[in-house]
């Protein structure tokens, strides 16, 4: 089949007919933008999706990726306020808000912000202490973002976090912190040390005091009660000696045989329980002994009574002969 002259020229405008049309349709991937230049000057921005554009006039300028992006900044070498030299590495996230401005607004946007990142690092870091700054990495990063965002923001561009990841003084530094904290440690421990010493005196001598204010609460009611006692036992004596001159002044013999015989009995306990008495011989009489104990239960009878019978009237008391003087027994000296 021989092809006429009309039949190829169909042929050739179909052909560039569909040439054209997949030079004017665009497809956007999501997360992209595209910027559209007509005659090398920018005009608008494709979004995601089909887009046309007029083939052989219009051209894709730059293919901007808007999603975040993170931006690795390598070791820097800072040198603090107190002279103390450190190196740093940071991590940055950035995120192309505007890419008309992205594009056309600085040339190597990744390489611009990675470098304006690392001047402000070092500025940053190097208006400050090393304590400071090994203390308060938050404030670091603050800073840090709030500098580079603004500086960033013409070329439509938001950073959106900057972090330090480390930062390692020299060896020899960190060694002489590591002591430095172990003797603030060491301080710490001997000051809590001393205050609990300082509050176990505290509380022993307060125990003291409390058991020395016991202690002389409790003599203080010894002693009371130990002369209230007393002057129980005085109170009885004084009726007790009352009665007896009672019982002399109405002719009661019995009551002299029971003071006579309450004295011997009291003298010869004394002399028994003395310390430098040994062996006591005293001469005495059974009798006089027993006539003193009958005294004694008649007196009580008397003055008692006996439960069912009304004491009787006092007998006179019927002293048996002697062939020797009687002995007073207060006069007698004990034979050691």
């Amino acid at each position: 089949m021989v092809l006429g002259g009309f039949d190829i020229v169909v042929i050739a405008l179909v052909v560039f007919v569909i040439l054209v049309l997949f030079a004017g349709v665009k497809t956007v991937p999501q997360g992209y933008r595209y910027t559209i230049e007509r005659f090398g000057r920018y005009t608008r921005t494709l979004e995601p999706g089909l887009n046309i554009i007029t083939p052989f006039i219009e051209r894709i300028g730059a293919r901007l990726n808007v999603m975040e992006q993170v931006l690795d900044v390598p070791t820097q070498e800072v040198i603090t306020r107190d002279n103390a030299s450190v190196a740093a590495d940071a991590v940055a996230f950035y995120q192309v808000l505007n890419a008309a401005q992205a594009a056309y607004q600085v040339s190597n946007l990744e390489n611009a912000i990675l470098n304006l990142t690392m001047t402000n690092i070092r500025s940053v870091m190097g208006s400050m202490d090393l304590d400071e700054l090994l203390s308060n990495r938050d404030a670091i990063n603050d800073r840090l973002l709030r500098v580079v965002d603004d500086a960033v923001q013409p070329w439509g561009i938001k950073v959106t976090r900057i972090e330090i990841k480390d930062i390692r003084p020299p060896t020899d530094l960190v060694d002489a912190m590591a002591r430095q904290m172990k003797a603030e440690r060491e301080k710490r421990a001997q000051i809590l040390e001393a205050e609990g010493s300082r509050n176990a005196q505290i509380l022993r001598a307060e125990g003291a005091k409390q058991s020395a204010i016991l202690e002389a609460e409790g003599q203080r009611e010894a002693a009371f009660r130990e002369a209230e006692a007393r002057e129980r036992l005085a109170e009885a004596e004084a009726k007790a000696t009352k009665m007896v001159s009672e019982a002399i002044a109405a002719g009661d013999v019995q009551a002299i045989n029971y003071f006579v015989a309450q004295k011997y009995t009291e003298a010869l306990t004394a002399i028994g329980s003395a310390s430098n008495s040994k062996i006591v011989m005293m001469p005495m009489e059974a009798s006089s002994i027993i006539g003193s104990l009958s005294g004694i239960g008649a007196i009580a009878r008397e003055v008692f009574g006996d439960g069912n019978n009304p004491p009787s009237p006092p007998r006179p008391r019927q002293v048996p002969s002697r062939t020797n003087p009687p002995v007073n027994p207060f006069n007698q000296t004990p034979e050691r």
